[in-house]
């Protein structure tokens, strides 16, 4: 008898919660306001989804795959403080020496479009540690390397595999109850991009003490003992979607048309993640030219900036009280702002404030990236894979333009035309989300 209030007080919570959601759903994503009686939204097919009713994941484990995800992303990073020296010891033409890192990022761009998707059809366990796997495996080879085609070939197979990244991110999301999600993801991000950040970092250390192929050797070491971390903790999660592999990638087209907050968000991302790149391929130059920095000097700028991973934890909880567009638009408006100042602080040669203004740029990037992956992820759980390497996809195209962006602006104008162009950015992605919040209340309308 005692027990019949607390089940009803519990089934009106219940009740009320994806109510809740829906609405928080359609203001940050942009999608029509429907009525709960009408086929249900992806969040609420989220929310309803049986599979996600799983225990919640251990500290331990999201610790785990918080540093799993850093040193994997790490992987693409190594070589490029050090592509002159590698060109040269593999047997690499300086003509073509920036191929050391391109055939990595371009391998990444691969695994992103066919390894990825698979999070949607393989049991998401395997997956991850079929990736550790054949990483471990290309990280000795590119250590053992003493010729270009060898380099190359296992160079591409540590970008592609590399994205594992991307499957233990909608992994985690399957895990955490929705109104928890984002301060997971964003703890999750924080190591993601101190793993981006100490990348560079870590390997110009290493190799000044122990030579280029040491810091390769240590990444295959990290990737053994993450392998073993994840065997022990992370559960198994097989997808219920029924598709074979090419029903798989054929149907990604029709969902980027399907999910308008997809597209919203990889346009964003896209935008802040070509920021960051412009800002990270021209800073050193100008480090070395105005600054007079050697290589261990803008190693450690570097480490100053992986500071903004720090805002991460901070963007989950505020996507988490619905205030996901809002912090949006606050971190498109400081990207645009910090790089303005930074012009203003490279004339006045103020290191202190570049290196201020290198957390704050960071910071909004990783802002905007945990707010969209707490939205993208609350779409179905049977489509978060492919839903995911559309959003990176788009998203890895922005930063691949943002690395000629900076090359191209900082040789031809200086720092001056670099800064100019990441607060034109800046001001263009908050323009797109100006014109999505119109959008959105002209629907209300």
């Amino acid at each position: 008898m005692s027990f019949k209030p607390v089940i009803g007080k519990a089934r009106h919570r219940t009740a009320s919660f994806p109510a809740t959601l829906e609405k928080r759903f359609a203001w940050e994503t942009g999608t029509p306001k429907r009525k709960l009686t009408d086929h249900p939204s992806p969040i609420m097919k989220a929310q309803r989804n049986p599979k996600e009713d799983s225990p919640e994941p251990s500290s331990a484990l999201i610790v785990a795959i918080s540093f799993a995800t850093g040193a994997l992303v790490a992987n693409l990073y190594y070589a490029q403080p050090m592509v002159a020296t590698i060109a040269r010891d593999v047997g690499i033409g300086s003509d073509i020496a920036g191929a050391v890192t391109s055939v990595t990022q371009i391998g990444y761009g691969i695994g992103l479009m066919l390894l990825v998707p698979l999070a949607d059809l393989v049991e998401n366990r395997r997956l991850v540690l079929f990736t550790l796997v054949v990483t471990t495996l290309a990280l000795v080879a590119t250590a053992l390397s003493n010729a270009a085609l060898p380099f190359f070939a296992a160079a591409l197979a540590i970008g592609i595999c590399s994205t594992g990244v991307q499957v233990l991110l909608p992994f985690v999301a399957h895990l955490v109850p929705e109104a928890r999600r984002g301060r997971t993801v964003g703890n999750v991000m924080a190591g993601l991009l101190t793993g981006i950040m100490l990348a560079r970092p870590a390997a110009l250390f290493v190799s000044a003490s122990f030579g280029w192929r040491a810091i390769f050797w240590l990444s295959a070491a990290l990737m053994v003992l993450i392998g073993i971390a994840l065997v022990a903790l992370m559960p198994r999660h097989r997808p219920t979607g029924g598709l074979h592999y090419g029903q798989v990638l054929g149907s990604m087209a029709g969902l980027a048309r399907s999910m308008p907050a997809v597209r919203w968000r990889a346009a964003y991302q896209a935008l802040m993640f070509m920021a960051f790149n412009l800002f990270w391929t021209a800073s050193p130059m100008l480090l070395a030219d105005r600054f007079h920095l050697g290589e261990h000097g803008i190693g450690l700028f570097a480490l100053a900036g992986a500071g903004g991973a720090l805002a991460a934890p901070l963007a989950g909880r505020l996507a988490d009280g619905g205030h996901g567009m809002r912090a949006t638009l606050i971190a498109m408006a400081t990207l645009g702002l910090g790089f303005l100042l930074s012009g203003w602080a490279a004339s006045m040669l103020w290191l202190g404030v570049m290196a201020i203004l290198a957390i704050v740029i960071d910071a909004a990037v990783q802002i905007n990236q945990v707010v969209s992956q707490r939205i993208i992820f609350s779409t179905p759980s049977e489509t978060r894979g492919r839903v995911n390497a559309i959003y990176m996809t788009v998203t890895f195209a922005g930063g691949a333009l943002g690395s000629v962006l900076g090359s191209l602006t900082y040789h031809h104008g200086g720092w001056t035309t670099t800064a100019l162009a990441g607060g034109a950015i800046g001001l263009v992605a908050l323009m797109l989300a100006v014109i999505q919040l119109r959008g959105e209340r002209s629907r209300r309308a």
